[in-house]
């Protein structure tokens, strides 16, 4: 399925509706490909990482819906988003999670000399994250890192961050901000921020050492929420209850309306 962005210029995208996210059926070499070219390029696109949060995020707000489906790429995170654009005719989909792009990445634009820009989180986790990333990418180039504010920014210190992450000449910007917050944020500065911007999450927490990260058989057998669960369980009941929930009855009747089965067999 191609789905073309209702924006100026815009490539066609290969990959499905999921819910009423557009999700980009794609491999990490495609990924990594695209985003170091239009890094090289200093191009201002943005990249949204989809899981089952932000798939049913778009069936319940507008403005989020749209910030993802005119993304220039939006990645199939979890084991369930990228299971169901298997489902729907894209049988070698791959997980492309935000925390492995975000390394993945790094080691590229230590090769290539390119410049990252970290924007979101708090100022003692970007510290630590600056010195966990010294260690593994000597040669790594950061343009700079800044935690904005827990409130909306006054247009004045918006332009401000506009005119800091711009100067710094970052190829990429890795957003921290949370979702949505972060896609909507990026969506607002495609056009006025001259670099790729992809929106991470909770990465920075990861690789900063703040937030344990589930071990690879969890990550490898799609359990990755349900370690998270464990490890904050008052704070992720009722969003994985809700939000998985919604997405399985939503994907049910998805499919039963495109008449399609629900394995390979």
């Amino acid at each position: 399925m191609l789905f073309l962005q209702d924006t100026e210029n815009a490539a066609p995208r290969d990959g499905q509706a999921v819910l009423e996210a557009f999700i980009d059926a794609l491999s990490w070499d495609d990924a990594l490909a695209r985003i170091t070219q239009w890094g090289a390029a200093r191009e201002s696109r943005y990249v949204c990482i989809c899981n089952v949060h932000s798939v049913v995020t778009t069936t319940r707000d507008v403005e989020f819906k749209i910030a993802v489906n005119n993304a220039d790429m939006a990645t199939p995170d979890g084991a369930p988003i990228a299971w169901a654009l298997r489902r729907l005719g894209h049988p070698s989909q791959e997980r492309i999670n935000g925390p492995d792009l975000m390394m993945k990445y790094l080691a590229e634009a230590e090769r290539l000399d390119q410049k990252v820009y970290f924007y979101g989180s708090t100022d003692a986790t970007l510290a630590k994250l600056r010195i966990a990333l010294a260690k593994k990418f000597p040669l790594l180039r950061i343009a700079g890192m800044s935690s904005p504010p827990f409130r909306p920014l006054s247009l004045q210190e918006d332009e401000q961050t506009i005119e800091e992450i711009n100067s710094s000449e970052a190829n990429v910007v890795f957003v921290g901000l949370g979702c949505p917050k972060q896609e909507k944020w990026m969506a607002d500065h495609r056009g006025r921020i001259n670099a790729v911007m992809i929106g991470v999450g909770a990465a920075f927490d990861y690789h900063a050492g703040v937030i344990k990260r589930a071990p690879l058989w969890w990550q490898r057998n799609g359990l990755e929420w349900l370690y998270r669960l464990g490890s904050e369980p008052r704070r992720l009941f009722k969003r994985y209850l809700v939000t998985n929930t919604l997405f399985v009855l939503g994907f049910l009747r998805q499919i039963v309306i495109a008449k399609l089965p629900l394995s390979d067999a």
